[in-house]
């Protein structure tokens, strides 16, 4: 016989565990389930420390079991299509489950086809990424002698938006600590226009790449890596712009390659891989023009289907997408959920697009970029209990919140629903 619950939730990340200990703190009686896959359940925003060398491995990593909140059964499968008509969801091994309320909380996946190239650099360890394995980045900063260290990012959107520039900012330190600032080149490059979307936080930002002397390069897009000569190749994206040259000087090497290619020769590459929707939830239709599950961006109800909700990184919604932004979605999709199965209007529009980027500048330091929607810096008013006034600024308190705080309260509080 087909399973069926009242809430089926597609995804056992940050989103799915605290939407399912929260609806099970405020109704146990609730019937939910979890779709998903892994055993192993990562904290990954310690990866830039992994990848600094400054957190280990270990202490990101628990077990998926450990996290299911009691009462909700975990389906340990892989979801293959949604089927919204008939509120069924098809798996890889469990056949066909149906719900009253759907919740996609499905995280994303790399494609790493989308850079020529990279499959085959990552694959003979040419290339280090903190999103795929940190601990191989912190091997590579090692053994870094000196030259041109790149660090870039994609065109997609990306989980955790500051992560490309994070690592970079360890790294300058790091060779900073080791002499080999003199003989390096930091670079970065990035298809954006600014560092940082948020006024004042690109503002101390730009301060710390001019410490660091890093090479910025806006409207840079990373298209191709050729593994054997060691040479990125970026396109313009924005060739009217004085500011996307060939460095004076020439000191990276830089050749122009036909109209609007760069390439640049490396000794260090790391690269944020291309991110995109899980191919099921695309083929089930569920997802707007550019890929992302279409639902409103307050009360993150499905544009299409009532009954279904989405948050993290799956969802279409023009804010970085990070833990901190699901630890404000959650409630809001929780609520909405509830006042449906008391037969109310959902009408719970009052997600603002909160998201946040813990910004490490350097070992013991960081700024905190909270924002909205709007791009307006909002900062927690709780900060000031921690005696930081003015998180924009780079302060060393703000690097214990990252570094002991923010886990403690991950694994504590959110995961149990608490917060």
């Amino acid at each position: 016989m087909e399973k069926h619950f009242q809430i089926l939730i597609i995804g056992g990340g940050t989103g799915g565990i605290m939407v399912a200990a929260q609806l099970k703190n405020k109704q146990p009686g609730l019937s939910i389930a979890i779709i998903e896959p892994s055993e192993k359940h990562y904290y990954q925003p310690a990866f830039t420390l992994v990848g600094a060398g400054t957190y280990k491995m270990e202490k990101t990593i628990m077990e998926e079991a450990s996290l299911i909140p009691s009462g909700v059964e975990w389906i340990k499968d892989k979801a293959t299509i949604l089927r919204p008509e008939e509120n069924k969801v098809e798996t890889e091994k469990c056949g066909s489950i149906g719900y009253d309320y759907l919740i996609v909380a499905a995280g994303l996946v790399y494609d790493l086809s989308l850079i020529a190239g990279l499959e085959e650099a990552l694959a003979k360890g040419v290339v280090c990424s903190n999103y795929i394995d940190p601990e191989y980045t912190w091997k590579c900063l090692q053994g870094f002698k000196g030259g041109n260290a790149i660090f870039t990012q994609p065109t997609t959107p990306i989980k955790c938006g500051g992560a490309p520039q994070k690592i970079m900012y360890l790294a300058a330190d790091y060779f900073k600590r080791k002499g080999l600032d003199k003989k390096t080149n930091v670079v970065f490059a990035t298809p954006g226009s600014v560092i940082f979307g948020v006024k004042v936080i690109a503002e101390t930002l730009m301060k710390v790449i001019h410490r660091y002397n890093v090479h910025f390069k806006p409207f840079y897009a990373p298209v191709k890596i050729d593994p054997d000569k060691k040479i990125a190749y970026f396109q313009n994206i924005a060739p009217d712009e004085n500011k996307c040259v060939v460095n004076e000087g020439n000191v990276l090497g830089e050749r122009v390659q036909g109209q609007s290619v760069i390439e640049i020769p490396f000794d260090f590459l790391h690269l944020a891989p291309p991110q995109v929707a899980p191919g099921f939830l695309i083929k089930s239709g569920l997802c707007n023009e550019a890929g992302w599950l279409n639902v409103d961006i307050n009360s993150l109800q499905h544009k299409t289907y009532p009954n279904i909700f989405g948050l993290g990184d799956v969802a279409a919604l023009p804010t970085a997408k990070t833990g901190a932004a699901i630890r404000k979605q959650a409630p809001v999709v929780v609520d909405n959920i509830l006042k449906l199965l008391a037969h109310k209007p959902a009408d719970n529009k009052s997600y603002d697009g909160y998201s946040s980027c813990p910004l490490v500048t350097g070992y013991g330091k960081m700024t905190l970029a909270e924002f909205n929607y709007k791009n307006e810096f909002t900062p927690d008013p709780m900060l000031k209990f921690m005696l930081v006034f003015n998180s924009y600024k780079e302060h060393w308190r703000l690097w214990l919140l990252k570094k002991y705080m923010l886990p403690y309260m991950y694994w504590n509080k959110m995961m149990k629903g608490k917060m």
